[in-house]
């Protein structure tokens, strides 16, 4: 696998790699990734349960994916980015023919936090206001304005003030309701309620609100049937945009193409991003053409390096062949209903698992100490985690202290069910090690 082993290589990466996201770097160094398999440098495989970063859509290394790479290099890899390639087009094409109507103009970018910053700055551009709402617990990216509309406080804390004019409104939360409230007699209090706040302290620039059909990062809060629809109706009395953040959800990763569906909304503007990749950095901005008009009317800006470019291009367009050709939507929800029994199965047998929420192959398992209080268990989520990476299962974790722990399962979409019941095993297996039967 490498000359070097997993160890010598975490002790030379602690030493010269810069700590970004709260990691000291422990977890295995991997030198090959293929399915859902991934394996380390000591040879040691593991299932991966969190598809790299929720990238590897259609599976790690993909032949298809493989083989777009090897034919964009023999071609173009970058061109300026005030050219195009035939694969951008293409792609173009293709993504506009998957969006919910009315939107129908799309750019391509490379990272998710990109695609949110354009769509916010679309948003501000168009309605000439600059004041934006996102919910609580929310992520939407680490640049300056879709930072702005992250309410996660440890992603917050010690940068100073971020952009004026971003407000948050209560998490569609239903298991930790921030209200303490039950749906469906809530009638959505947390987002009327959040929205009566927000007109409080509004100097009268509402442009936008953005939010994901799942909120991921949040610990896979999954909103009640109707909220979006209910979140635009608001948006729209005060005559602004909703833009829906696709990245975790989009493609089908929740059995349905887009995470919005499942509320028949069609957003103003929806960005995509992680599913798009195939594990190469590619996102999209998406929008209509009335509102793509009025932006380049009002010489909307947007550029970068690495804007429209040929080989992710061609990567992306690889992806929407597997995920077509494979009916990997119809997938996400058939394996994810398969995988959700397992889950709900291993709640049923033990306290520690508080609640099991999700649509397709994006799903949140909650640890708890006790049903009541549902104060997360830290220390012994932390434990079995471990253990179940010891076992040969890597999850990766969500979580806030004091508030939740919570595994984000989303394993590839080409993942088989044989692979899923041997995952629901070493999951059962670890939990049993670690607070027994």
């Amino acid at each position: 696998m490498s000359d070097a082993t997993n160890e010598e290589l975490l002790a030379e990466a602690r030493r010269v790699l810069v700590r970004s996201f709260g990691s000291d770097f422990t977890l295995p160094v991997i030198a090959k990734a293929e399915g859902a398999t991934i394996t380390d440098v000591d040879g040691r495989a593991y299932l991966d349960f969190s598809s790299g970063q929720m990238c590897a859509t259609v599976g790690h290394n993909h032949p298809r994916i493989a083989e777009a790479v090897r034919g964009a290099a023999d071609r173009a890899v970058h061109i300026n980015s005030a050219m195009l390639s035939p694969e951008v087009v293409r792609l173009g094409r293709r993504v506009v023919e998957l969006l919910p109507r009315p939107l129908d103009k799309v750019f391509f970018l490379s990272t998710g936090g990109e695609s949110n910053e354009a769509a916010l700055k679309i948003a501000k551009k168009v309605t000439g206001r600059y004041e934006t709402v996102g919910l609580a617990h929310s992520f939407h990216g680490s640049t300056s304005g879709a930072g702005a509309a992250t309410f996660i406080p440890s992603r917050r804390a010690g940068y100073g003030p971020p952009l004026p004019g971003t407000f948050a409104i209560p998490a569609p939360d239903c298991y930790r309701c921030p209200l303490a409230l039950t749906f469906p007699a809530c009638e959505y209090a947390c987002a009327r309620v959040g929205f009566e706040l927000v007109d409080r302290q509004s100097v009268g620039s509402l442009a936008a609100v953005i939010a994901e059909p799942i909120l991921g990062t949040a610990g896979c809060v999954e909103p009640p049937p109707g909220y979006l629809a209910e979140l635009q109706r608001l948006a729209r009395a005060r005559d602004m945009l909703l833009i829906l953040d696709e990245a975790q959800t989009g493609l089908g990763r929740t059995g349905d193409m887009w995470g919005g569906d499942r509320d028949g909304v069609a957003p103003d503007l929806l960005t995509i991003s992680k599913t798009l990749g195939g594990g190469i950095p590619l996102a999209a901005t998406a929008t209509t053409a009335a509102l793509e008009e009025r932006a380049y009317r009002a010489d909307f800006f947007f550029f970068t390096s690495h804007l429209n470019e040929p080989l992710p291009a061609a990567v992306g367009l690889a992806v929407l062949d597997v995920i077509a050709e494979e009916k990997l939507v119809d997938a996400a929800r058939d394996k994810g209903a398969h995988l959700k029994r397992g889950l709900l199965a291993l709640k049923e047998r033990y306290e520690i698992v508080g609640d099991v929420r999700g649509r397709g192959l994006l799903m949140g398992v909650d640890f708890v100490r006790d049903r009541q209080s549902k104060r997360p268990a830290e220390a012994e989520a932390e434990a079995i985690t471990r253990e179940c990476l010891r076992r040969g299962l890597f999850l990766a974790a969500t979580r806030q202290a004091s508030r939740y722990w919570v595994w984000r399962v989303a394993p590839p979409l080409t993942i088989s069910h044989a692979e899923i019941d041997r995952s629901l095993e070493i999951m059962e297996a670890a939990i049993r090690a670690v607070v027994g039967g």
